[in-house]
Parts: structure tokens; C-alpha cells; sequence
């Protein structure tokens, strides 16, 4: 088993970036609450925390990447976590802009649907909560990856179902909408649930990077 004795610093690095995705998603999961809720006041607020968080955690993973470079730590491995922090960097890179779409299109969304879209919401964000203590885990931990792997793949199937409900119900329920109002709510659908396909990722990444660790 490879083992991580003299890379405490990176770690740590690691660990702050980590926190940043994590806010990040909920922050988003915030967002979509409040736009729904017609909060303009908060959504705003959530946008520039959102933003700022994005940039933290750019800021991070470069300083990640040039510690594992200049101090030439973890080798065997370091392409592997390089790709994985991209993974992560995408997380919240996604998150900001489908946050942002809200802000820029001002999708029309009938009372009716804002418990679902934040149920969705809730479990898409959850799928990436359950991501983040299985990439911590990868370091501390490894016993405890395989765990919140299974719960990243159990909320993403749950977010494909109820993606899949939203929009039956949009297309065949809700007649008093006009064709594009309801290509723009699937639209929205899909920004919501493309969260967590950016969490199965970088679960499947994660659970090869297990498997290699292990050997």
C-alpha cells in the first residue's frame, strides 16, 4: 500500500481545497433555493460567494499542483490526484455557472414545480456531498472510500429519476405552458441534475485511484 507519510503539506492543501467544493455545492443548493423562492436579495448575495469560492479553489489547486511538482512528492501517484483535483475543479466550476444561467436567463418556473426542483437540487448536491468525504478519505482513510462511493452512484440514479419526473410532468402535465417555456424549464432540469454526473466522475475516477492505492 502507498502511503503518504511526507505529504502532510499537500494534504493539507488538499483538505482546504476540498472545503471549498464542498461550500461551493452549498452554496448552489442555497441559490437555487432562494431564485425559486424569489429571494433576490440572498440569490445575489449567493452568486458572489459562489464566484469568490471558485476563484479560491483555482487558487488552490495550482498551488496543489506546484507542491507535488517542486517537492516531487508522490510520484507514482501524482497524476492520478492531479486528475482528480481537475475533477473537483469542475464540481464547482459547474456549480457558479448553472448558478449563474438562473441569474442570466431568469427561467420562468410555475410555483408548483419549486419543491421538486429543490428536492432535485437537494439530492444532486448530495451526491456531491458524498464525494468529498470519499476524496478526503482517499488519503486518510482508505477503508472508507468504497462507503460514500456507493452513496455518490445511490443519489446520482435518484437525480436521473427525478430529472425524468420533472420533465414528464412538464411536457404532459402542464398544458398552460408555452413549447418554450417548457424546453427552457428541461433546460434548468438539466443544469441541476449535471452536478451530480460531475460527481459520478469523479467517483469512477476516484474508485480506480482506490483500487491502484491498494496494490
Amino acid at each position: 500500500m502507498l502511503s503518504f507519510k511526507h505529504a502532510n503539506k499537500s494534504i493539507k492543501q488538499i483538505d482546504q481545497f476540498l472545503d471549498k467544493v464542498d461550500e461551493g455545492n452549498l452554496i448552489f443548493k442555497e441559490g437555487v433555493r432562494n431564485y425559486l423562492n424569489g429571494n433576490r436579495e440572498s440569490f445575489l448575495d449567493n452568486l458572489k460567494t459562489i464566484s469568490a469560492l471558485e476563484s479560491d479553489a483555482d487558487i488552490l489547486r495550482r498551488k496543489i499542483e506546484n507542491t507535488l511538482y517542486t517537492q516531487s512528492l508522490m510520484p507514482q501517484l501524482r497524476g492520478d490526484i492531479m486528475r482528480l483535483l481537475e475533477e473537483l475543479d469542475n464540481i464547482i466550476d459547474l456549480a457558479k455557472h448553472n448558478l449563474f444561467q438562473f441569474d442570466v436567463e431568469v427561467p420562468y418556473v410555475p410555483t408548483e414545480l419549486n419543491q421538486e426542483l429543490i428536492r432535485l437540487t437537494e439530492l444532486s448536491v448530495a451526491a456531491v456531498e458524498s464525494l468529498i468525504p470519499a476524496a478526503r478519505s482517499y488519503f486518510r482513510d482508505p477503508d472508507a472510500i468504497k462507503e460514500n462511493l456507493h452513496r455518490v452512484y445511490l443519489f446520482e440514479k435518484e437525480v436521473d429519476k427525478m430529472a425524468d419526473s420533472i420533465k414528464r410532468k412538464v411536457f404532459q402535465e402542464m398544458q398552460g405552458l408555452k413549447l418554450s417555456e417548457k424546453f427552457h424549464l428541461r433546460y434548468f432540469t438539466l443544469h441541476i441534475e449535471s452536478l451530480s454526473d460531475k460527481a459520478q466522475q469523479a467517483a469512477d475516477l476516484l474508485n480506480i485511484m482506490a483500487i491502484k492505492r491498494s496494490l
